[in-house]
C-alpha cells in the first residue's frame, strides 16, 4: 500500500504490550477529554481516540475510568513531545510521546536511540521529508464516486491508493472531519480500517544486513518506552 500502513502487517498485542497500549489510551482519552470536554459527541478528537481504542480492544472500563477521572476534577497534566531520529543509510523516524515527565521521556528515547547506534536529530532535521496527513482506509467498490464527491465538497485529495478492495485516502488534517462526513453520506455505517492523523514519509528506503538489524532494534526499544505513543518511519519492513 505504498507509503501508508499495511492492514496485513498489524499484529495482535499481548502481555506487557497490551498493558502499555491500555495505559497510553487511558492517558490519551484523559488528555483529550480534559482539553475539549468529556462528551465525545461534542469533542471530535476525543470521539476519534475512543473509537480507535475500541478497535484495539481496549476494555470499556479503562475508557470509562479515564473519562470519570476528568469528571471527578482530577488534575493530571500530560504534554505531547516529538523527537526526530536519524538512522543508518537514509533511514529516519519520528517519535511522538505523551508524557507527564518530559525529562524522563527524552532520556528513555535517547537511551533507545544510542543502543541502536542511531542519532537524535534537531527540529525539522527529519520531518521535512514527511507529510502531515489525515488518512482513512475502508472497503470500497466505487472509488470514482467517493473521489468525485470529495471534489464537489472542495476537499483536495492529497493521495489515494486502492489495494485488495480497500481504498486509502489522504487529505490535509483540517479536512479530516469533512472527508469523513462525505464518505459516510455515501457509505452509511462505513467501517474504517485505518482512521488517523499522522506523519507519512514522502519516500521509503530499504535496509539490509546490519543496518536493518539496528533499525529493527531501535523500533523494539522504542516500543518498550512507556511514554512513546507513536513511531513513524521511512523503512520498508
Amino acid at each position: 500500500m505504498g507509503r501508508f500502513p499495511s492492514i496485513a502487517a498489524a499484529k495482535a498485542k499481548t502481555g506487557a504490550a497490551k498493558g502499555k497500549l491500555y495505559s497510553m489510551y487511558s492517558r490519551d482519552i484523559y488528555d483529550k477529554a480534559k482539553k475539549g470536554g468529556a462528551n465525545p459527541e461534542s469533542n471530535f478528537a476525543l470521539k476519534q481516540v475512543i473509537e480507535k481504542a475500541k478497535k484495539e480492544q481496549v476494555p470499556a472500563d479503562i475508557i470509562k475510568r479515564a473519562l470519570d477521572k476528568v469528571n471527578s476534577g482530577a488534575n493530571e497534566n500530560f504534554e505531547e513531545t516529538r523527537y526526530e531520529i536519524i538512522g543508518p543509510n537514509g533511514s529516519t523516524a519520528i517519535v511522538e510521546c505523551l508524557t507527564d515527565n518530559v525529562n524522563r521521556s527524552v532520556s528513555e528515547v535517547r537511551t533507545a536511540v544510542n543502543k541502536a547506534k542511531c542519532k537524535m536529530g534537531g527540529v525539522n532535521s527529519v520531518s521535512f521529508n514527511y507529510d502531515h496527513l489525515a488518512i482513512v482506509t475502508f472497503k470500497c467498490d466505487d472509488e470514482e464516486s467517493i473521489l468525485l464527491a470529495l471534489l464537489d465538497e472542495g476537499i483536495e485529495v492529497v493521495d489515494e491508493e486502492l489495494n485488495d478492495g480497500n481504498i486509502t485516502i489522504s487529505v490535509i488534517p483540517t479536512d479530516q472531519y469533512k472527508m469523513k462526513k462525505v464518505i459516510e453520506s455515501i457509505i452509511p455505517n462505513v467501517e474504517y480500517l485505518i482512521d488517523e492523523i499522522g506523519m507519512y514519509p514522502k519516500e521509503k528506503v530499504t535496509l539490509s544486513g546490519e543496518d536493518k538489524e539496528y533499525f529493527e532494534r531501535l523500533l523494539r526499544l522504542l516500543d518498550d518506552v512507556e511514554d512513546v505513543k507513536t513511531v513513524y518511519h521511512n523503512v520498508e519492513l
